[in-house]
């Protein structure tokens, strides 16, 4: 098996993910690419599609949500994810054990009241038979129904239990943070995605792995035994001797591949892929990018590696840098700034 250092993961997951060099491939298929985009805020998953696609504009993206083509909703890890919708009426019924255990949490639990899940489902499904319903209604009817009980954490668990896609004013760009306003739709889902095929295309976009790193990124648990028993991985060892998998044909760019500097949306799927994550940030800088109650900053990457966060203040970016940068790498950066607010301007953004 061939030893593989942080370095060389590191430039795999780069390449992997589109941020050696941006694609020109359209937009629907490089979040085929990642299998689904992190989306907890609207505006983020715009933005790293921008750092991955040459000549990305807003448009690209919000087209393909109006089409249905792609959608967003509760996946990976039951937080809300953008996925082609062809691949999402597949991934939802494969990952719904995480969100029903979710779901089932003592959160959700508490409200509860005496209600059971069986007719909290069959009420959630009378109210959005009829097409699109604010959240807030689905709230408002659900505690009308059920005295005693939160109707907002209620709503909540039936999102969960249930496959619901949100609408364009929720998934496109627009405003910053949560919207208020949310409405969601009854989306049909179809057979699950073989376990196999999600492990082949987690590794494509991320690998190689460990079977604890597949975990780590879908919330499923066990897959070892069936990461074990797929013949045509491939076997790595990892820089801590651990086994890393990867398919047969994953390719492996040298370690000394030169990195661009980029600028990541929070939320990243680079840095929420892995269980261990040290091949793309130190253990030390991860403090700084993921300070608990489940935030996850904007990154700085300077040769391939997380080395400061940024934020948006007035339409200017604004830099916390963990470390001084050597001049031709500060120059980058400062290009790459000018090239993000280019795109911001042209956008249309508002403040952070």
């Amino acid at each position: 098996m061939t030893q593989l250092s942080h370095r060389a993961l590191n430039r795999a997951l780069l390449h992997r993910q589109h941020l050696l060099d941006r694609t020109g491939q359209p937009a629907i298929e490089v979040i085929r690419r990642l299998v689904a985009l992190q989306a907890q805020e609207s505006n983020w998953p715009y933005l790293g599609l921008w750092s991955r696609i040459d000549g990305f504009v807003p448009a690209d993206l919000t087209t393909l949500l109006a089409d249905r083509r792609v959608v967003r909703s509760g996946l990976l890890r039951s937080t809300q994810h953008l996925a082609a919708a062809d691949d999402f009426r597949r991934l939802r019924p494969l990952v719904q054990p995480v969100l029903d255990r979710t779901a089932g949490s003592a959160y959700f639990r508490r409200n509860r009241n005496g209600l059971t899940t069986e007719v909290l489902l069959t009420d959630g499904h009378a109210l959005v038979a009829a097409g699109t319903v604010a959240r807030r209604e689905l709230a408002r009817q659900l505690a009308t129904r059920h005295p005693g009980c939160d109707g907002r954490i209620l709503a909540g668990e039936y999102e969960l239990r249930v496959p619901l896609v949100h609408d364009l004013a929720t998934a496109a760009w627009g405003s910053w943070a949560s919207r208020t306003s949310i409405a969601v739709t009854a989306f049909p889902t179809g057979d699950a995605l073989p376990m196999p095929e999600l492990i082949r295309r987690y590794l494509a976009a991320f690998g190689p792995a460990t079977a604890a790193d597949v975990q780590a990124w879908s919330g499923l648990t066990r897959l070892g035994e069936v990461i074990a028993g797929m013949a045509d991985l491939r076997r790595h060892t990892g820089p801590d001797g651990q086994t890393l998998f990867d398919l047969a044909d994953g390719e492996l760019p040298d370690a000394e591949t030169p990195a661009p500097v980029r600028l990541l949306p929070a939320y990243d799927n680079l840095l929420l892929g892995h269980a261990d994550r040290t091949r793309v940030i130190s253990d030390v800088d991860r403090r700084h990018v993921m300070p608990g109650q489940a935030r996850v900053r904007p990154t700085v990457l300077v040769d391939g590696f997380v080395c400061g966060t940024w934020s948006l203040t007035g339409g200017a970016v604004r830099l916390d840098l963990f470390r001084p940068l050597p001049a031709a790498e500060r120059h980058a950066l400062d290009d790459e700034i000018e090239r993000l607010q280019t795109f911001l301007t042209q956008a249309g953004v508002g403040t952070r």
